[in-house]
């Protein structure tokens, strides 16, 4: 077993630098930065000179803030927190009030700034905006006109973005212009938290080093490819929120595009992020843009009914708190998409995601054609495993190969198995959040699991047809399905017109 701890041990430290969150207080920052910080502070890989700064919207004494993220570490850490390394990190964390809607406000994280930068000699400055979309522009236009985003003499400033970036092609095109006039490409990192899972990362990984792979993944031998993102967990108290979002909005152009755009992408010329990101952004554009009759016919729009989850009760999404109780809001969508290319002509790509389904799972499943069993006459059809690969990321990280053999005997019968690889069983790795590669590549300035603006802004084209055709439709076409399967009936049915079915969706 492979520690990589020992691994990391060997990684670049990142320069000194201001880590600034806005949002300090809020959940995001509470869940998954500050504990990020710390099992990267436990790992050695924090710069030595390292100063955190908590904007707050209401006037804090650092003191408090401490005591407050203190408890929230202790509350969602991924293991023992360690008070000597939890003391390091606060070490000198100060808090600081400022508003957007009042730019005078910040002059106090200008002051502060400027003392870390001439007493400590921390000059690099990264802003991270754990805060509600609708705050990016004004609190990136406050930073502008303080001077707060302007490199200079060596010392770099970097703007961290937290998803969804935009609500529809429109939007996200014109925040990628206000920001654009703050700030160059280089400065900004759009994250997406699915990134940091390491079987995200490992796509590349699988598909370009291993020689195995790659001849055979194009349209000659591959047959189509599945995407699913099912969650157990239902709305809960977040009913405003879908309500103005979906699941559409919410998972498509970011979480399951950037596993397609890694599966479907073409070799990079060398593993840097303007190469992987650009052709990460080809092969998006790539998809075949859909009228709005096409998207209703290649896609179907769910919302749950009443079920149960296990042992769990969960009720009707349209009796969620601040939710309408005539609500056309899917809280389930599946798409079926093409990406018109050399490579892919043909190979039709299904995208599924969906609330109160009936486990928890995301994986890229990769189905090969079937080959021709002529020769195997007296086996039933039903009894050839159909060969795929599927790259588990939750809630189990591996690679499964499914593929047929003979059954031991002396007839020759065949029958399907499975080949799986855990990561689990192999690497030995401190539990973390999924933020730590993020953060990190932050810190030492690699983008190259951070989306560009050109692959944003693809994403959304390639929705907008859905999103169009969705409102116009109203309620018309919206499916029904009870909490706790694997979605409506209408989901299966846009794969067997085509001759083929969804994997099932079950617990490990």
């Amino acid at each position: 077993m492979m520690n990589a701890d020992t691994v990391n041990a060997r990684a670049r430290i990142p320069d000194s630098c201001c880590f600034v969150i806005f949002g300090v207080t809020g959940d995001l920052a509470h869940r998954l930065v500050i504990p990020a910080l710390y099992n990267l502070a436990e790992a050695n890989l924090l710069p030595e000179k390292f100063c955190v700064i908590g904007v707050t919207r209401t006037e804090t004494q650092s003191k408090t803030l401490k005591t407050e993220l203190m408890s929230g570490l202790e509350k969602f850490a991924t293991r023992p927190v360690k008070q000597d390394v939890a003391d390091k990190l606060f070490g000198c964390l100060t808090a600081i009030h400022a508003d957007p809607n009042d730019p005078q406000s910040f002059d106090a994280l200008k002051a502060e700034l400027k003392r870390v930068s001439e007493d400590g000699g921390v000059t690099n400055h990264l802003f991270y905006l754990a805060v509600p979309p609708g705050a990016f522009k004004p609190i990136s236009e406050a930073l502008g006109k303080n001077g707060l985003l302007k490199e200079s003499k060596g010392a770099w400033r970097r703007l961290v973005i937290e998803k969804p970036f935009g609500t529809d092609l429109q939007s996200a095109r014109q925040l990628n212009a206000d920001l654009i006039r703050l700030v160059n490409e280089h400065q900004i990192y759009r994250i997406d938290h699915y990134l940091g899972k390491e079987t995200v990362q490992n796509i590349l990984v699988l598909r370009f080093a291993n020689g195995m792979f790659e001849p055979i993944w194009n349209r000659n031998h591959i047959d189509h490819i599945q995407i699913t993102v099912a969650e157990t967990l239902d709305v809960g108290r977040r009913g405003s929120f879908y309500e103005e979002t979906g699941a559409l909005r919410d998972m498509v152009p970011n979480h399951l595009f950037q596993l397609m755009a890694l599966v479907s992408m073409e070799p990079p010329s060398r593993f840097d992020a303007h190469s992987v990101r650009s052709e990460k952004g080809e092969a998006l554009a790539a998809i075949q843009l859909q009228s709005e009759s096409e998207a209703l016919r290649n896609s179907v729009r769910g919302q749950y009914l009443a079920g149960r989850i296990g042992d769990r009760q969960v009720g009707y999404y349209r009796q969620t708190k601040d939710v309408s109780p005539d609500s056309t809001i899917e809280t389930y969508a599946a798409l079926k998409l093409t990406i018109d290319n050399w490579r892919w002509a043909g190979v039709p790509f299904y995208l599924r995601t969906g609330k109160a389904l009936a486990a928890k799972r995301t994986e890229v499943a990769i189905r090969f054609k079937q080959a021709p069993f002529s020769m195997f006459r007296t086996t039933e059809v039903e009894r050839l495993s159909q060969n795929y690969l599927v790259i588990g990321i939750e809630p189990t990280e591996g690679v499964t190969l499914q593929f047929n053999t003979k059954v031991p005997g002396p007839q020759v019968t065949i029958d399907g198995v499975e080949m799986k690889f855990k990561y689990k069983d192999y690497f030995r790795a401190s539990p973390n959040t999924g933020y730590e590669t993020l953060l990190y590549d932050c810190m030492i300035g690699d983008n190259i699991l951070f989306q560009r603006a050109d692959g944003v802004e693809a994403g959304w084209a390639a929705v907008q047809p859905f999103l169009d055709a969705w409102k116009k439709a109203g309620a018309k076409g919206l499916a029904m399905y009870q909490a706790g399967t694997d979605g409506p009936e209408e989901a299966h049915e846009l794969l067997e017109r085509d001759g083929r079915r969804w994997r099932a969706i079950i617990g490990d």
